[in-house]
């Protein structure tokens, strides 16, 4: 599967934005997604992932409360909602999908998209 993440840009500190990310091929509603974020000079790290159905989601302790994690299966799209948004939020967001495993661990992520800049001013 192939995933492509967009809705990225810069914004004041408590605004808001919409992730999107498309997956292209077969299969999607099998897969667990998941969302992560990688600041300059840090490791990627875990935001929120959703299970195949939609029904069971993980949220990051960091941005519990602000984000917002769904999916569409008909469109193969899943969304990240961000609100609330402060400086420390500035990262690239991926998108990832995976077929077993962890939600929160990257290593059992097996397909990434490329990225979208998320730019929090103060």
């Amino acid at each position: 599967v192939q995933l492509q993440a967009s809705g990225g840009g810069s914004v004041q500190a408590g605004g808001s934005l919409r992730l999107s990310c498309v997956a292209y091929g077969r299969a999607f509603s099998t897969y667990g997604m998941g969302w992560f974020r990688q600041a300059p000079g840090k490791e990627r790290e875990f935001v929120a992932a959703i299970g195949w159905s939609g029904d069971n989601t993980v949220l990051a302790d960091s941005v519990k409360g602000r984000f917002t994690i769904a999916r569409d299966n008909a469109k193969k799209m899943v969304y990240l909602e961000l609100n609330g948004l402060k400086p420390e939020d500035t990262a690239v967001y991926y998108c990832a999908a995976r077929r077993g495993g962890s939600m929160v661990r990257t290593p059992d992520y097996d397909y990434w998209g490329q990225g979208t800049l998320v730019t929090v001013s103060s």
